[in-house]
């Protein structure tokens, strides 16, 4: 028994039936659109005045109103928020630098010539108080003074029988010898020790006029001191200032006395309160910020100055009145303008320009473009902007020179534009020439059938070429069996 299996169809018949598949889906999508086509197509620029007239701009190039479906606007991720009428609660958040308040930092010079004889505050960073030694000086001139001084009390003590014009006259050089001294910052306590003693110190020890730490020094042991020059710089710490840089757009939110609090990287956990001290008259040109002060306690030492700090100032609009707020994603600015996209009662979403006014967290004021109650998009914003500036795109290509561009019109918008009722369904029985797409496929000839003689290409005249055998289990049609 002999067993023939026809071969594969030809790459010629695979073409056919190829091109034969995609032939039927093209005819039937040409009966569908000459149904439901509209005699007058919708060229650029009458494109461009319908989206004139819908979107209420006065010119042609504004974005589009978008209508989508719900299930459209789910997909991608459409949310939708109402405009409220809220107050504003701002808050500024900066980065500020602890400086030394600058009212309580004082310089210790002299007010004579001499020479520095010890040193005591003999580093910077050191911490005195009030009263605390100083340096020992060595001057001529405190000499001198002091030698005054024992004069004038020898004489006094010599014109105790004397008149009392004599008495008047030697107490009064008494005390101005005592007054020179003083006004050479003197300690008092060092002058009664020279009245009492009645000897000449070589040195004279001065002691700080203040509380706080050194910050400057500018001298040494040994050195020569000129009347007036600064030696040391004492600062007090008990309170420091914090000093930030605010932008020229929050300064209308900031004002002097305006509570805040300071955080700070060394102390996490911990914020410090304080006030607004004094907000700065002028405005740096190369960052356009201007510095604010906050004074803060710091009675334990812990704050320092040079240290970073996180500022956070809490401000309100100019009125306080509550004003119209949306999220801020709501907004798409697109640098000339902003815009949002304002849902109308038939589910249109409609580009509307806002004017915006301060921000603040996830909400941002808008004063000019909406009202309370009107709803927007909350997200998803530029996926809307994109789609509304599609059409009017295609549309501003028709005013090119020697161009029109038909822009596809959806049938919805056709029977819109021509007044006609929308066409019916076509009847599933009605004749047709061609199958539409889904329609069974007519009977071929099934794989195995025998070919009729002569169109088997493995047979030539003459002689027949030999038909491998079938592969275990094969399928072989019953009228090919021997």
């Amino acid at each position: 028994m002999s067993v023939t299996v026809p071969p594969a169809p030809s790459r010629g018949h695979r073409v056919r039936r190829i091109a034969l598949s995609l032939a039927f889906p093209a005819a039937a999508a040409g009966i569908a659109w000459y149904v439901t086509r509209d005699d007058a197509p919708l060229t650029a620029s009458t494109a461009a005045h319908d989206h004139a007239a819908m979107s209420g701009a006065p010119g042609r190039d504004g974005p589009r109103p978008v209508q989508l479906t719900p299930d459209q606007a789910r997909r991608i991720g459409i949310t939708f928020a109402a405009v409220e009428a809220t107050p504003l609660a701002r808050e500024i958040r900066t980065v500020g630098q602890v400086v030394v308040d600058e009212t309580r930092v004082q310089t210790v010079s002299l007010k004579v010539e001499g020479w520095v004889e010890t040193l005591h505050a003999d580093f910077t960073g050191r911490a005195i108080r009030r009263g605390e030694p100083l340096l020992r000086l060595y001057s001529p001139a405190l000499v001198t003074a002091q030698e005054e001084l024992l004069l004038a009390r020898r004489l006094v003590r010599d014109v105790e029988a004397g008149t009392a014009d004599t008495r008047a006259g030697a107490d009064d050089l008494v005390a101005g010898a005592r007054r020179r001294l003083a006004y050479w910052d003197v300690p008092p306590e060092e002058i009664a020790r020279i009245e009492r003693t009645g000897e000449v110190q070589r040195t004279v020890t001065l002691r700080s006029p203040a509380s706080g730490v050194i910050t400057e020094k500018r001298v040494t042991a040994g050195q020569r001191v000129m009347a007036g020059e600064p030696l040391l710089r004492v600062a007090d710490l008990s309170t420091v200032w914090v000093e930030g840089e605010v932008y020229e757009q929050d300064l209308r939110a900031v004002r002097t006395g305006q509570p805040a609090t300071a955080e700070f990287d060394a102390w996490p956990g911990e914020a410090w309160p304080g006030r607004i001290a004094y907000v700065y008259p002028t405005l740096s040109p190369e960052t356009r910020t201007t510095r604010v002060r906050v004074a803060l306690a710091n009675g334990d030492g812990r704050l320092r100055p040079g240290m970073y700090a996180t500022l956070r100032v809490r401000g309100a609009a100019d009125t306080g009145a509550p004003g119209l707020t949306v999220p801020r994603n709501a907004v798409l600015v697109t640098g000339e303008r902003a815009l949002v996209f304002r849902r109308l009662a038939n589910g249109t979403l409609e580009p509307r320009e806002v004017h915006v006014g301060t921000a603040a967290g996830d909400r941002i004021e808008i004063v000019r473009g909406l009202a309370v109650g009107d709803t927007v998009v909350a997200s998803a914003t530029f996926l809307l902007d994109a789609e509304s500036n599609l059409g009017t795109a295609l549309g501003g290509m028709g005013d090119m020179p020697g161009m029109e561009v038909i822009v596809p019109r959806t049938r919805d918008t056709a029977r819109a534009r021509s007044g006609t009722p929308a066409p019916r369904p076509m009847d599933p029985s009605m004749p047709m020439d061609m199958p539409m797409p889904g329609a069974p496929r007519p009977a071929t000839q099934p794989r195995g059938t025998p070919r009729a003689p002569g169109s088997d290409p493995s047979r030539h005249e003459g002689h027949t070429m030999p038909v491998p055998a079938p592969a275990a289990g094969a399928h072989v049609h019953p009228s090919t069996a021997g």
